[in-house]
């Protein structure tokens, strides 16, 4: 049992003997933002996959509003609807429009009744810029609004906690701003959130805390000012100043 709404301890997870997780801690308190970050391959993403349910841990607990999901009589599927996650590839059905995409799982999924579920999904999609956009198919939407929708979707299920892995990867250099807006602006309704991110500048706005991830261990953990600004460990430094060179910081 954890004081955090979101608590990680010990967390352990392979890939055919190789080892990807390797006793993850992590704290998030409610309504606060984790950045995670870290070179390609050192273990965000599969973090937030065991997170959201979605991959089996070797090891270790994860607890949620004071439930640990990972106890095996944990009923998963059940676990899986109060969790969020986005990626950075959009998933949105092709064949389905965008008001459909959003109503899907409310309706199937959590009961919710059609005229409901189009109201919120509706109401959403006009907080985020996108009100016209409700009878359109993905493929006639920008990368930045298919990611926009993708976000108000996993949000109609009102989610304690969101889960964002690298949303603004699959995007082009001017797309990004108005997805990561979209974050700030959850960030600001007190939506807890853990999002794994490759934008240092957006780490530095608007998490409250973040870890620096390297070969499946947490490296350094802290306050973006003090990790990204004043970097403790030797190898944070070394992956900040690379990205300095590059332009990237």
């Amino acid at each position: 049992m954890t004081a955090s709404m979101l608590a990680v301890r010990g967390l352990v997870k392979s890939y055919g003997g190789t080892p990807v997780l390797q006793g993850i801690d992590l704290d998030v308190d409610a309504h606060q933002v984790v950045c995670l970050i870290g070179p390609s391959g050192s273990g965000k993403s599969t973090l937030l996959r065991c997170i959201a349910l979605l991959e089996e841990v070797d090891d270790g607990a994860i607890w949620l509003g004071g439930r640990d999901l990972s106890d095996p009589q944990a009923d998963v599927k059940a676990e899986r609807r109060t969790i969020g996650i986005v990626f950075q590839a959009f998933n949105l059905f092709p064949h389905m429009t965008v008001l459909d995409n959003i109503t899907l799982a409310p309706r199937k999924v959590h009961g919710t009744g059609r005229r409901v579920a189009e109201a919120e999904a509706r109401s959403m999609l006009g907080r985020f810029g996108l009100a016209d956009r409700a009878g359109d198919y993905p493929d006639r939407l920008s990368g930045g609004q298919q990611q926009r929708v993708a976000i108000i979707r996993s949000l109609a299920t009102r989610p304690r906690a969101l889960l964002l892995d690298e949303v603004t990867s699959a995007l082009d250099p001017e797309l990004v701003a108005e997805v990561l807006d979209v974050i700030k602006e959850l960030k600001a309704s007190g939506l807890t959130m853990v999002i794994a991110t490759h934008e240092m500048g957006f780490a530095r706005q608007a998490a409250d805390q973040v870890y620096f991830l390297d070969q499946g261990k947490v490296i350094e953990r802290g306050p973006a000012g003090q990790v990204l600004g004043a970097p403790r460990e030797a190898r944070t430094q070394q992956f900040l100043t690379r990205l300095e060179d590059a332009g990237r910081l």
